[in-house]
Order: structure tokens, then C-alpha cells, then sequence
């Protein structure tokens, strides 16, 4: 059985999910990032979480070079940060602030919360790779409401 993309689309777009910004460092030591609500938490001993990464992304290179990445969960007010990480030819880090951490990868000053990680593992997901990370680190920065995305949209929490 064949399912329609567009169906199929449309039936995920009811699932609401946070926004995040996942960061890494490059061969080059260059930052890079992209927009991701495929996220999840996968194990809490050892502290583990996942992202899909579209095999097309123009910064899927930077991500297989690099051992290590970070999770940026933004907050409800950062649309901007999200779509300017979503545009592939975007300057993405031109306005944010980074720090880092243990590993390296760019952590946005203004995110809600972030975890730094090591790759744990990778596995085929299709037209993605599942990136499976081993957190490092865990920190709230900010109290805030989340950026939430829902049927192609940001919304707020009510």
C-alpha cells in the first residue's frame, strides 16, 4: 500500500512538536545549524536524545565531519532565529550570541534551554539520518513559553 506525501504530511502537521535549532561545528571548525522539530528525549540513563537530519540539507556535511552537537529549544518569540535557520541561504549565526560548552557545539545565548552532545550513534532513516546523541550537558537558560509548531505554523501555548 502506497500512502500519498501530501496525506501523509497533513497527518503529521497534527502532531505539535517543539522548535529547535541544532548546531555542530564542521571539519573546518566552522559553526553550523538548522531548524528541527524532529527531536526527541530517547533514554534517561544514559541521557540520550535524537534528531532527523534530510539527507539534502546544506548543512548535512558539517554534521557527518563533526562528533559532537547541540540542541537549542527555543522559546515562544523566536520565529525569526527559527525561519533564519530554516533559509539555506541565510547568514544563520549573524544575530545570535553562542557560548559553548564541553563539546564545542554553538549554543544560542537566548534559547530557551539546550543539551550539548556527543554522537552516540547514526542510522539510516530514509531520506534522513538519525543522529542519536549522548548529552553532556543539560541547562534551562531562560524561563519562557516554548515556540511551538502545529499544520505548518507557530503557536503559542494558551
Amino acid at each position: 500500500m502506497s500512502i500519498d506525501p501530501s496525506a501523509f504530511r497533513a497527518v503529521l502537521g497534527r502532531y505539535a512538536t517543539g522548535v529547535t535549532v541544532v548546531t555542530t561545528r564542521g571539519a573546518d571548525n566552522r559553526p553550523s545549524g538548522l531548524t528541527v522539530n524532529s527531536f526527541t528525549s530517547v533514554s534517561l540513563d544514559p541521557p540520550l536524545v535524537l534528531f532527523c537530519l534530510d539527507r539534502a540539507a546544506g548543512s548535512g556535511p558539517a554534521f557527518a565531519a563533526s562528533d559532537c552537537f547541540a540542541v537549542n529549544i527555543l522559546a515562544a518569540g523566536q520565529t525569526q532565529v527559527s525561519a533564519r535557520f530554516a533559509d539555506p541561504v541565510a547568514s544563520r549565526f549573524v544575530n545570535d550570541g553562542i557560548m559553548v560548552w564541553e563539546t564545542g557545539a554553538p549554543i544560542l545565548v537566548d534559547a530557551l534551554a539546550a543539551l550539548d552532545c556527543r554522537v552516540h550513534a547514526r542510522h539510516d532513516g530514509g531520506d534522513h539520518v538519525v543522529l542519536v546523541g549522548r548529552v553532556l550537558r543539560a541547562e534551562v537558560i531562560r524561563d519562557a513559553p516554548p515556540l511551538v509548531y502545529w499544520r505548518g505554523d507557530y503557536r503559542g501555548l494558551s
